[in-house]
């Protein structure tokens, strides 16, 4: 049903007319020095696609790369029991997993899970006049980097630890009850990136409120200091030739929108009607920070993301 063609989260395989299995894989370097948060991170991250399907989790196989020569069995225990922690509150289960030998410490998971097929959330589909919504704030690559040079405060990056170790599911399972046209999740290529997908896939323009979307506390500031990432002039390229700011910002705030995300929220187009009591029912159920942060237009030339 769903393979490899629109860049979507996972593959969606029918199985009969009731089921459907979700299949993916993602697995990262370690984004902090902590190997039981590590661990609820990466899972966290890995999981969050099946949810951007709008399927439930059910099988975790470990995918490991560890330096055993220079790091102690215990440090793997705890990178395990930190994806335990969130594969268990996913309500799935972990069957094994494989390790390899490396320099630099590398976890994740691949991911079964299972969807109707008629209920299966890809992102294309957007139609103009949908509501887009956010559930979780952007901004933790550079939050992440510029933590490595001790300039996030403590208070800051306990806010994003929390976040980023959250999983999709309450966001998933409230959605679950509205009429999704399309759905992502906002990792790696960053707001803009991720964004791009849906909008191309969907043959439409995004039009997104720049002071609507939820920015992590002192994300902006990191930016405005200097601080960057890898990433970020990687996912501009690959946008900048579809992307438009409607008002003049400094180049250190548009950098926000390419800002490469671990373990973010769900980006979801959802009909007009429905986008208050959507937003209203998150909140209600502990998703606090989703927001509406803009519309679906038709495409406008070559344009599928306007920034305004």
């Amino acid at each position: 049903m769903v393979g490899f063609e629109t860049n979507d989260d996972a593959a969606v395989y029918r199985l009969n007319e009731e089921m459907a299995v979700v299949v993916t894989a993602d697995f990262i370097t370690p984004p902090v020095n902590d190997p039981y948060l590590f661990g609820q991170i990466a899972a966290a991250n890995a999981i969050s696609d099946v949810y951007a399907m709008g399927g439930r989790p059910l099988v975790c196989i470990n995918l490991v790369a560890f330096p055993s020569k220079k790091l102690g069995p215990e440090v793997l225990h705890q990178i395990i029991a930190g994806a335990m922690n969130k594969i268990t509150e996913a309500g799935a289960v972990l069957g094994g997993g494989h390790s390899v030998e490396d320099d630099e410490p590398k976890f994740g998971l691949s991911v079964t899970g299972i969807v109707h097929p008629e209920k299966v959330w890809t992102n294309r589909g957007a139609s103009p006049g949908d509501i887009l919504i956010l559930t979780k704030p952007i901004g933790s690559g550079v939050l992440f980097n510029a933590n490595l040079k001790k300039w996030v405060s403590e208070e800051a990056m306990e806010e994003c630890l929390v976040i980023v170790s959250s999983l999709n599911k309450k966001a998933a399972e409230v959605m679950s009850e509205f009429e999704i046209h399309a759905a992502t999740d906002i990792t790696g290529f960053g707001l803009a990136g991720h964004g791009l997908e849906m909008a191309s896939g969907s043959g439409i323009t995004l039009e997104i409120d720049l002071s609507k979307i939820p920015i992590m506390r002192e994300a902006l500031e990191m930016y405005k200091r200097g601080m960057n990432t890898g990433v970020n002039r990687y996912n501009q390229q690959l946008v900048e030739k579809h992307l438009r700011f409607e008002k003049p910002l400094p180049a250190w705030h548009q950098e926000i929108v390419y800002d490469p995300q671990t373990s973010g929220g769900l980006l979801v187009a959802v009909p007009e009607n429905q986008g208050r009591k959507l937003i209203d029912s998150l909140h209600n159920s502990e998703v606090k920070k989703a927001s509406i942060i803009g519309h679906v237009r038709p495409l406008q030339d070559s344009i599928h993301l306007v920034f305004k």
